[in-house]
């Protein structure tokens, strides 16, 4: 397996892991979630909960046909890591800090992802 690849698949299971974990805190509630009112895609924080726990479980599961070197699990890895990045921005507000990291991570996921085999094997 391309060191990209593997990297890719690993981060992807971890930030699949983290973002559902960040969607059961939200279906806490407003205990471990800040709330502000009038944000622009703002959603209730149960609502975000199961967004982040839908997105987070797909990542993941993607990651691990990543990490099997399944031909199918690269262009869905792309879609969903771009939906989490896309994710992790409206919920800036919410969780400034933890959103940033795992933007960083998607990222990261999209680049080693975007990477082409025959470079990455040079």
């Amino acid at each position: 397996m391309v060191g990209g690849l593997l990297f890719a698949g690993v981060l992807m299971l971890g930030t699949g892991v983290l973002a559902v974990l960040q969607g059961v805190a939200a279906l806490g509630g407003e205990v471990y979630t800040r709330v502000d009112d009038g944000y622009l895609y703002g959603f209730s924080p149960a609502g975000w909960g199961w967004v982040h726990i839908a997105l987070g479980a797909l990542i993941a599961l993607t990651g691990w046909g990543v990490l099997g070197d399944a031909a199918w699990a690269r262009l869905p890895g792309l879609l969903f890591a771009s939906l989490g990045l896309v994710a992790q921005f409206a919920y800036l507000p919410y969780q400034p800090v933890w959103s940033v990291v795992l933007m960083a991570a998607y990222a990261l996921v999209l680049w080693a992802l975007a990477v082409r085999r025959d470079v990455a094997r040079r």
